[in-house]
């Protein structure tokens, strides 16, 4: 007795196969190991932007944010070193922050 196997089920089970074994998973970029390590990351932007929004001496819309694995980067512009350093010190009270590199340049 022998089995046949129609050749667009076998391909269709080739296809399926592939996708499988390179799918990243649910979300997960830039080498994050899991996906509640993108969560928290996710949060950490989230919390400091929403700080930024609220403190007066920060121009929210100026400064970007991103946050992997816990270390955060700032970059954009400051209009003086206050409040690139304020921008700083907010980074770094959010929970879970682990580093921030500040990378704002100060526009004269």
């Amino acid at each position: 007795m022998s089995i046949q196997i129609n050749p667009r089920t076998l391909l269709a089970a080739a296809m399926t196969a592939a996708v499988l074994l390179t799918a990243t998973g649910c979300a997960v970029t830039r080498g994050q190991e899991s996906v509640g390590a993108y969560i928290d990351d996710t949060s950490i932007t989230t919390g400091i932007k929403a700080r930024y929004i609220e403190n007066k001496d920060v121009d929210a819309s100026s400064i970007t944010v991103e946050t992997l694995n816990g270390t955060v980067q700032l970059a954009g512009f400051a209009k003086s070193a206050r409040e690139k350093a304020t921008a700083e010190s907010i980074a770094r009270n959010v929970s879970g922050v682990k580093a921030v590199s500040n990378q704002i340049s100060i526009r004269p």
